[in-house]
This record gives structure tokens, C-alpha cells and sequence, in this order.
């Protein structure tokens, strides 16, 4: 994992390589290409990636929650 950075947009883990540090309202994060790039294009394709990324951070929290459910078992 040393060779991964965190994306604060997408909440995954990317090479370093795919990795730019971008300055925020909050001070310097790190973001993935993949997102910088989807920001760029028109309103339709930046609101489809929006809810693919929703849609993977909503299961990835809904698999967490049902693993913490199971361990109270």
C-alpha cells in the first residue's frame, strides 16, 4: 500500500502516479486523475460519475454496516 494514495473524491486508493495534489477550501488534497478529468467535461457526464461514485461509496458503507452487524452477533 505504500505505493497508493487516498483520493478524498472518490474515497478509493490509487497508484501515486495517478495521484495530483489539488489546493481546497480545506488546504492541499490528494485527487485521481480519473476524477480531475471528470470534472471537466459537460454538466450530463459529470452528474453520471457523481452517481457512480455515490452508488459505490453507498454499497461500500452498506457492506461495512452489515459486517459490523454480523461481528455483534
Amino acid at each position: 500500500m505504500a505505493d497508493t494514495i487516498y483520493c478524498y473524491h472518490c474515497r478509493l486508493q490509487h497508484p501515486k502516479e495517478e495521484m495530483r495534489r489539488i489546493e481546497t477550501k480545506t488546504g492541499k488534497r490528494w485527487r485521481c486523475l480519473k476524477s480531475i478529468k471528470a470534472t471537466q467535461r459537460d454538466r450530463e457526464e459529470r452528474e453520471a460519475f457523481g452517481r457512480q461514485m455515490t452508488a459505490i461509496n453507498k454499497a461500500e458503507a452498506q457492506s461495512k454496516a452489515r459486517m459490523a452487524l454480523n461481528l455483534g452477533n
